[in-house]
């Protein structure tokens, strides 16, 4: 049976994904995020099986995030999200079956979330992806997705000191406008959505100076952000963290007070990712890190 022809798979289906999809998308995005670093050399963003699954698990049982799952010949062969959680949204984690990569399946799972996010007519679509795999560049690029941002990964031990001048202290849910309004200053919209689950999670923080809140993290991790309307409020939230989560936090590479700073005090460079965004994008007005998400 011809099961290509050229790029486009034949007989692909793509379908919302379900809870019961969790251990097979959960382990094809270990698989092929492991595959990736190893061919480059790279740590996994994912280590292991399992916390694949857990991962997609969240991700499929969430009410705020949007899933399709591919399927071939009757398996599943790929799977993509959309973070709806906020007005912008954040595409991923995309992966795809090992065996099945580089035949098209990605470029359609990218389609149907692109097409969920008109048809929902959201300002702004975002993603982050590894600067080392420059094949997953090129279809973004492709698709319309524009470079805006170099980010430096980075991890080490915990910096747990304090800023003078700045309060850090964990958030509250009297917390969620003014968290919403720093969000606004720096990036035109807010990503309130985020942070409403970081309060219920026990993970955001606030960084005050003289009782007012001037920025905020969902945590210091991976898969959480954080703005501040300077860059020495940020680094009062990262210097408070107990340890950075996942792979790492993701500075932007322009500020470069910042990166030296990590470097400064024991943070090194894991990788480099790139931001790439469709429609509506504002140059921040202050100090960020980004999720993994967007």
């Amino acid at each position: 049976m011809e099961l290509w022809k050229g790029l486009a798979v034949v007989d692909l289906v793509l379908r919302p994904g379900t809870a019961d999809d969790a251990a097979e998308c959960g382990r094809i995005c270990f698989e092929a995020f492991a595959g990736l670093a190893r061919e480059h050399a790279f740590p996994p963003d994912v280590p292991s099986p399992e916390v694949g699954i857990a991962l997609i698990e969240a991700f499929l049982t969430h009410p705020g995030f949007y899933s399709v799952v591919a399927e071939f010949d009757g398996r599943i062969v790929g799977s993509n999200f959309l973070d709806e959680r906020s007005p912008v949204v954040g595409v991923g984690p995309i992966t795809i079956d090992p065996a099945m990569q580089n035949r098209g399946v990605g470029r359609r799972l990218m389609r149907d979330v692109m097409q969920r996010s008109a048809e929902r007519r959201v300002p702004g679509l975002r993603l982050l992806q590894s600067g080392y795999h420059t094949r997953s560049f090129s279809l973004y690029a492709s698709l319309g997705f524009v470079f805006r941002e170099t980010l430096a990964c980075m991890q080490g031990p915990a910096i747990l000191r304090t800023v003078a001048g700045l309060t850090v202290r964990e958030a509250t849910d009297a917390d969620l406008a003014a968290c919403n309004d720093v969000c606004r200053r720096v990036h035109g919209v807010d990503r309130g959505g985020e942070v409403a689950d970081a309060l219920k999670q026990g993970t955001a923080r606030v960084v005050e100076d003289e009782g007012r809140v001037t920025g905020y993290a969902t945590d210091l991790a991976f898969f959480a952000h954080a703005v501040a309307e300077t860059t020495t409020g940020l680094q009062a939230l990262i210097a408070s963290a107990p340890a950075f989560g996942g792979p790492g936090i993701l500075v932007p590479a322009s500020n470069s007070l910042l990166l030296q700073w990590g470097l400064a005090n024991g943070l090194r460079v894991v990788q480099l990712m790139s931001l790439m965004t469709i429609g509506l994008y504002n140059e921040p007005a202050g100090a960020y890190l980004p999720s993994i998400l967007y």
